[in-house]
């Protein structure tokens, strides 16, 4: 008998060393101020009343300027006003996608009924289908989502398979993650980075907004701990290098959307490093809204990425507001303390969507553990010709990873 079982945990044994890695597919997908049915109708409800009738609370910028007219000015601020008092304040109002969220106009909207954010949700739907049935996609990072709620829609009837969570904000749009619940040998656990979530305009007092949070999703693969990590950061500062388009920016530009994001760069590399002690294995992932394959390139010597010539190695000295010297983001994220990869992007087959501002990075460590060489796609979106709200203006970006 003895013989037997010492046999058998020979061939355990074996089999065991000879199993392939456990492989994770995941993807990052902006879906483009997605919420609920209910969300919309009151949107819509917002947005048709006589006194909003549409207006842009965002005050226009002539091209060439710094800051919008007077005129401009007060027109944004009078549209603010009554958009607030129809939502009923400030801070609900907050909760309400703005009237050029899904690009209606009072016109478009006559034209049409409620069916068009139904098409929305549908496009989203089997686009979400396609990552988990035919890509085999364990875990979603979404961007621009309200809630869990919403992840539950766009999920359908994966949803009595996948677990969901999103980061609590006080605003419309957060992140989130939907996974698989057999890929992890405990449930997941989902903590959201307010670190990343600053104030927008930090010497306004009356201002309630503040920038998308952070979010991380601990799953236990095998004996070890994956984390995953979902971002969102301050959009308008993308380009490193000027496009027929975009005028490109270093992050101590003084441009106003490059001051903001740039103030997202000491708590984003403190929560990297803090991860990365916890759980070595990790992937962070999402809408950087910067090309960060552009800094790559640069080859950016490590004296050149602060203004002030220190280690990026080292701890930031933030200003009053959170400022920093960072003039590139890769470079400062990517320090050596971790190191990080990016996973290289094939071209774009039938992708419409934005292209270089969502990345999917890994672990040095994670990076490790891979035997063949890493890519990812951007995959098309399912949408109907001449659907009148669009199902994103983003592509899923996916790839698979070895653990």
């Amino acid at each position: 008998m003895r013989g037997s079982q010492n046999l058998f945990g020979a061939l355990l044994v074996s089999v065991c060393l000879s199993s392939p890695a456990a492989e994770l597919g995941i993807a990052s997908f902006n879906i483009a101020w997605a919420g609920t049915t209910d969300d919309f109708a009151e949107h819509i409800r917002v947005c048709t009343a006589p006194t909003v009738n549409w207006c842009d609370t965002r005050a226009r910028i002539p091209k060439g300027a710094k800051e919008p007219t007077t005129e401009e000015a007060l027109r944004a601020k009078q549209c603010q006003a009554a958009f607030d008092e129809v939502a009923g304040g400030p801070a609900k109002a907050l909760l309400v996608a703005p009237c050029n969220a899904y690009r209606l106009t009072a016109t478009k909207w006559a034209k049409t009924t409620s069916e068009a954010y139904a098409e929305k949700l549908d496009g989203l739907r089997k686009t979400v289908h396609g990552l988990i049935v035919d890509r085999k996609v364990d875990v979603i990072a979404f961007q621009e989502v309200r809630s869990e709620a919403a992840i539950k829609e766009v999920l359908n009837e994966h949803s009595t398979e996948f677990d969901a969570c999103v980061a609590a904000h006080s605003s419309f749009q957060t992140v989130g993650f939907a996974w698989r619940r057999s890929v992890s040998s405990k449930p997941g656990k989902c903590t959201a980075e307010p670190g990343l979530a600053i104030k927008e305009q930090p010497n306004d007092s009356e201002s309630l907004r503040f920038l998308r949070p952070g979010l991380a999703l601990r799953l236990r693969i095998g004996n070890e701990p994956v984390t995953l990590m979902n971002v969102h950061l301050k959009s308008s500062c993308a380009n490193l290098r000027d496009s027929a388009a975009f005028k490109g920016h270093e992050l101590t530009d003084p441009d106003a959307a490059c001051l903001v994001l740039n103030r997202q760069v000491a708590p984003l590399e403190a929560w990297v490093e803090r991860v990365s002690k916890d759980s070595p294995l990790f992937v962070l992932l999402g809408d950087f809204n910067r090309r960060l394959d552009e800094e790559a390139e640069a080859k950016v010597p490590a004296d050149q990425v602060r203004a002030d010539g220190s280690d990026p190695a080292k701890p930031n000295k933030p200003g009053p507001n959170g400022e920093v010297g960072t003039r590139f983001l890769w470079q400062e994220l990517s320090d050596g303390d971790p190191s990080l990869v990016q996973i290289p992007l094939k071209p774009a087959t039938g992708c419409k969507g934005f292209v270089g501002l969502d990345h999917i990075l890994i672990s040095e460590a994670l990076s490790a553990r891979q035997t063949v060489q890493l890519e990812s796609e951007k995959l098309p979106i399912e949408q109907k010709d001449k659907q009148l709200i669009m199902t994103s203006d983003h592509c899923p970006r996916v790839s698979r990873v070895s653990l």
